[in-house]
């Protein structure tokens, strides 16, 4: 399973680059406004240091004001993938991208139904949000299982992007399933390298090596 941070923090990424996890990176309006920089000081930055995909979204909601700013994002880079949300313009703004050769990474999925539209439509990713699933009582994996199952079904080429990933349990059930790529926090890196019985092994390893007689 590829890993993409979902961040738009140019210190988070070069540290996950340094780490040797980073696949590649998405981005988003909200992101992009954390960091109080200009969108394309940030844009410009995050495609020259990362090798992968860079998801950059549109913010327009039309058909042709998608087309327009998609063909202004690719001005940054050939790494840089669409980012377009799931709605009908969407789906048709997607349709044309692909037929471009231009990949788009259709966000905001919720249901299966988006998703096999979105493969239908060409997209090289979709993204289903399985965090804000939880957070209204729906089993978010319970998406990614069926996106995945569909998919396998009709040799779909669109990859499962894991998004609005919350934790390391997020991050196992994606892989268990069989998700292509999944995106998520910095933070959420760092929970999955924690582990209580390392830190215990460490310690009791280093008081040991002080035992260790010195000399010649």
């Amino acid at each position: 399973m590829k890993l993409f941070i979902d961040s738009a923090d140019i210190q988070e990424i070069q540290e996950a680059k340094e780490m040797g996890v980073l696949d590649g990176v998405t981005t988003n309006p909200s992101l992009v406004a954390k960091t109080g920089r200009s969108f394309d000081e940030v844009a410009r930055e995050i495609v020259e240091l990362v090798d992968g995909p860079v998801s950059l979204e549109v913010i327009a909601t039309d058909y042709e004001g998608m087309i327009r700013e998609a063909d202004e994002l690719m001005k940054y880079g050939d790494n840089v993938v669409i980012k377009i949300p799931l709605i009908l313009e969407g789906l048709k703004a997607t349709k044309t991208l692909a037929d471009r050769g231009i990949k788009v990474n259709n966000t905001l999925c919720f249901s299966p139904m988006q998703a096999l539209l979105s493969a239908k439509a060409g997209a090289a990713y979709v993204s289903p949000f399985v965090g804000r699933l939880d957070d209204i009582s729906h089993d978010g994996m319970e998406l990614i299982e069926s996106i995945v199952e569909i998919y396998a079904n009709y040799m779909f080429e669109t990859e499962v992007l894991v998004a609005s990933v919350r934790n390391p349990i997020h991050l196992l059930d994606s892989a268990r399933i069989g998700a292509d790529v999944a995106t998520i926090p910095f933070n959420v890196i760092n929970q999955m390298m924690k582990h209580p019985l390392t830190d215990i092994g460490l310690a009791k390893f280093l008081e040991d090596a002080k035992k260790v007689p010195q000399g010649g």
